[in-house]
Protein backbone atom coordinates (compact mmCIF):
# COMPACT_ATOMS: atom_id res chain seq x y z
CA UNK A 1 0.00 0.00 0.00
CA UNK A 2 1.12 3.82 -0.65
CA UNK A 3 0.38 6.66 1.74
CA UNK A 4 -2.52 7.71 -0.48
CA UNK A 5 -3.91 4.71 -0.29
CA UNK A 6 -3.89 4.53 3.40
CA UNK A 7 -6.62 5.32 5.51
CA UNK A 8 -5.73 8.64 7.53
CA UNK A 9 -5.00 7.89 11.16
CA UNK A 10 -7.82 8.66 13.25
CA UNK A 11 -10.72 7.80 10.58
CA UNK A 12 -12.56 4.51 10.06
CA UNK A 13 -15.44 2.56 12.33
CA UNK A 14 -14.07 4.55 15.20
CA UNK A 15 -15.58 8.00 14.13
CA UNK A 16 -18.98 8.87 12.95
CA UNK A 17 -19.38 10.18 9.77
CA UNK A 18 -22.28 11.53 7.70
CA UNK A 19 -22.41 11.19 4.66
CA UNK A 20 -20.47 14.73 3.49
CA UNK A 21 -17.71 12.93 5.17
CA UNK A 22 -17.67 15.76 8.80
CA UNK A 23 -17.91 13.77 11.79
CA UNK A 24 -20.70 14.19 13.93
CA UNK A 25 -20.62 16.47 17.30
CA UNK A 26 -21.66 15.75 20.80
CA UNK A 27 -24.43 18.31 21.83
CA UNK A 28 -22.70 20.61 23.56
CA UNK A 29 -26.32 21.44 25.84
CA UNK A 30 -26.01 17.28 26.36
CA UNK A 31 -22.48 17.57 28.20
CA UNK A 32 -23.19 21.21 30.14
CA UNK A 33 -26.60 18.91 31.16
CA UNK A 34 -24.19 16.14 31.96
CA UNK A 35 -21.61 18.57 34.19
CA UNK A 36 -24.63 20.18 35.94
CA UNK A 37 -25.90 17.28 37.00
CA UNK A 38 -22.55 15.90 38.30
CA UNK A 39 -22.08 19.17 39.92
CA UNK A 40 -25.55 19.45 41.48
CA UNK A 41 -25.39 15.75 42.87
CA UNK A 42 -22.13 16.63 44.54
CA UNK A 43 -23.76 19.98 46.25
CA UNK A 44 -26.74 18.59 47.36
CA UNK A 45 -24.78 15.05 49.12
CA UNK A 46 -22.75 18.07 50.73
CA UNK A 47 -26.18 19.00 52.55
CA UNK A 48 -24.43 22.59 53.36
CA UNK A 49 -24.91 23.37 49.68
CA UNK A 50 -28.16 21.52 49.11
CA UNK A 51 -29.72 24.93 48.31
CA UNK A 52 -27.20 25.73 44.91
CA UNK A 53 -27.58 22.18 44.48
CA UNK A 54 -31.13 22.12 43.59
CA UNK A 55 -30.65 25.12 41.43
CA UNK A 56 -28.15 23.70 39.58
CA UNK A 57 -30.03 20.36 39.25
CA UNK A 58 -32.89 22.51 37.66
CA UNK A 59 -30.97 24.16 34.68
CA UNK A 60 -29.46 20.90 34.13
CA UNK A 61 -32.85 19.46 33.75
CA UNK A 62 -33.94 21.87 31.24
CA UNK A 63 -30.35 21.28 29.34
CA UNK A 64 -30.66 18.15 29.46
CA UNK A 65 -34.21 18.45 28.08
CA UNK A 66 -32.93 20.89 25.25
CA UNK A 67 -29.53 18.38 25.10
CA UNK A 68 -32.62 15.30 23.80
CA UNK A 69 -33.48 17.70 21.02
CA UNK A 70 -30.22 18.81 19.79
CA UNK A 71 -29.42 15.10 20.27
CA UNK A 72 -32.26 14.00 17.59
CA UNK A 73 -30.67 16.66 14.83
CA UNK A 74 -28.97 14.81 12.02
CA UNK A 75 -24.73 15.14 12.51
CA UNK A 76 -25.61 15.64 16.21
CA UNK A 77 -24.58 13.13 19.07
CA UNK A 78 -25.02 12.86 22.41
CA UNK A 79 -28.15 11.06 23.36
CA UNK A 80 -26.66 9.13 25.97
CA UNK A 81 -24.96 11.85 27.78
CA UNK A 82 -28.12 13.98 27.70
CA UNK A 83 -29.61 11.32 29.72
CA UNK A 84 -27.12 10.62 32.12
CA UNK A 85 -27.14 14.62 32.95
CA UNK A 86 -31.04 14.51 33.20
CA UNK A 87 -31.17 11.68 35.15
CA UNK A 88 -28.27 12.89 37.56
CA UNK A 89 -30.45 16.21 37.55
CA UNK A 90 -33.19 14.49 38.55
CA UNK A 91 -31.86 12.47 41.35
CA UNK A 92 -30.08 15.69 42.43
CA UNK A 93 -33.11 17.67 42.46
CA UNK A 94 -35.44 14.99 44.92
CA UNK A 95 -32.99 14.56 46.97
CA UNK A 96 -32.36 18.22 47.43
CA UNK A 97 -36.38 18.50 47.76
CA UNK A 98 -36.72 15.68 50.41
CA UNK A 99 -33.69 17.21 52.37
CA UNK A 100 -35.30 20.37 52.49
CA UNK A 101 -38.62 18.77 53.68
CA UNK A 102 -36.86 16.81 56.05
CA UNK A 103 -35.18 20.29 57.51
CA UNK A 104 -38.24 22.35 57.49
CA UNK A 105 -40.21 19.32 59.20
CA UNK A 106 -37.51 19.31 61.58
CA UNK A 107 -37.66 22.71 62.44
CA UNK A 108 -41.28 23.00 62.64
CA UNK A 109 -41.44 20.32 65.29
CA UNK A 110 -41.17 22.35 68.91
CA UNK A 111 -40.36 18.96 70.85
CA UNK A 112 -37.52 18.00 68.28
CA UNK A 113 -36.02 21.69 68.13
CA UNK A 114 -36.31 21.52 71.88
CA UNK A 115 -34.79 18.27 72.31
CA UNK A 116 -31.77 20.22 69.82
CA UNK A 117 -31.43 22.85 72.41
CA UNK A 118 -31.38 20.69 75.62
CA UNK A 119 -27.85 18.84 73.77
CA UNK A 120 -26.41 21.69 72.78
CA UNK A 121 -26.98 23.74 76.27
CA UNK A 122 -25.59 20.24 77.70
CA UNK A 123 -22.30 20.48 75.06
CA UNK A 124 -21.61 24.12 76.51
CA UNK A 125 -21.90 22.95 80.14
CA UNK A 126 -19.40 19.58 79.35
CA UNK A 127 -17.17 22.45 77.78
CA UNK A 128 -17.28 24.70 80.49
CA UNK A 129 -16.24 22.42 82.58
Amino acid sequence: MTASSEPARGTGASTRAGRTGTTAKTSTAAALALVFGVAALFSVLTAILAWIGVVLAIVGVVLGIVGLKMAARPGVTGRGVAIGGLVLSVLALLLGLALGAGITTFLNDDSAVDRLQQQVDDLRDRLDN
